[in-house]
């Protein structure tokens, strides 16, 4: 067994063990629910548990790992060549408000360069795996991209930062343009997911700004895996550490990173 097997086994150990935390809180999480600063930006009793869960399977496993995690930050051995970048509830705010569209995320960066990726949504039972080289699953069954070759023909799925009432780069534009572009523009709430179901072919293309790499490092090597495309909005390799993405199928993607590329931000 390879070493990524290994990892990518014993991080889904970690995503279904957390997945069954998160739905024990679902509906029970009202009177813990805390703003983090932004409005909007929220994290509740469900999140914190989770993440405990999480570090805790992934220190017992790997104690010589470095880690980030969304709620704790980084930790954990800060010279090591592996971090894994962990959110325990993508999508806090649905979870918040009951809307069944959220997920566990956990992925591993070697030498910064994504390997090794589950997201699990608990609420469907939908486990997505990946690691580099040894292909994409969606309940232990191959996925793969969609086949959709024109821009004016596909689905697409955005997000909008936490800070898009403070700041004129809000991604408001984008959504319009592109909304009349394309067959239509989803915001689902959770990264995660997003690119989980692009990587499954539910979805043809993602883009996003405002994110850090526990959101996006788990469907990076999953969308890569399924025969996918990911680079930074101009199609220069992606920085993980950019807050910015772009995400297809690989056939929209040049006409979709130019479509990006030369929309004016609305002013704030």
């Amino acid at each position: 067994m390879t070493n990524l097997q290994i990892f990518l086994d014993i991080a889904t150990e970690a995503a279904l063990a957390a997945g069954a935390v998160l739905q024990g809180y679902l509906g029970k999480v009202e009177d813990a629910i805390i703003e983090k600063g932004r409005p909007g930006d929220l994290v509740t009793a469900a999140d914190k548990a989770s993440e405990v869960l999480i570090l805790d399977i992934l220190r017992r496993h790997f104690p010589e790992h470095s880690i980030l995690a969304e709620e704790s930050g980084k930790q954990g051995n800060q010279e090591s060549e592996y971090l894994w970048a962990i959110d325990p509830l993508d999508g806090t705010t649905n979870f918040a408000h009951q809307y069944p569209f959220f997920a566990v995320s956990i992925g591993l960066l070697i030498q910064g360069v994504p390997q090794v990726g589950v997201i699990y949504d608990p609420f469907h039972d939908e486990l997505f795996r990946a690691a580099q080289g040894l292909g994409a699953t969606r309940n232990r069954r191959p996925i793969k991209v969609s086949e959709t070759s024109e821009l004016g023909k596909s689905l697409l799925v955005t997000g909008f930062a936490y800070d898009r009432r403070e700041t004129s780069d809000n991604n408001y534009a984008e959504f319009c343009h592109l909304t009349h572009l394309t067959q239509g523009v989803r915001r689902s709430g959770s990264a995660s997911l997003d690119l989980a179901h692009v990587a499954c072919g539910r979805l043809d293309g993602y883009w996003e700004r405002g994110l850090s790499p526990w959101d996006i490092t788990a469907g990076v090597i999953l969308l890569r895996e399924a025969g996918g495309k990911v680079t930074a909005y101009d199609g220069n390799p992606l920085d993980i550490w950019s807050g910015r993405i772009l995400a297809t199928n690989g056939s929209i993607h040049n006409n979709l990173s130019q479509e990006l590329q030369q929309v004016p931000p609305l002013s704030a």
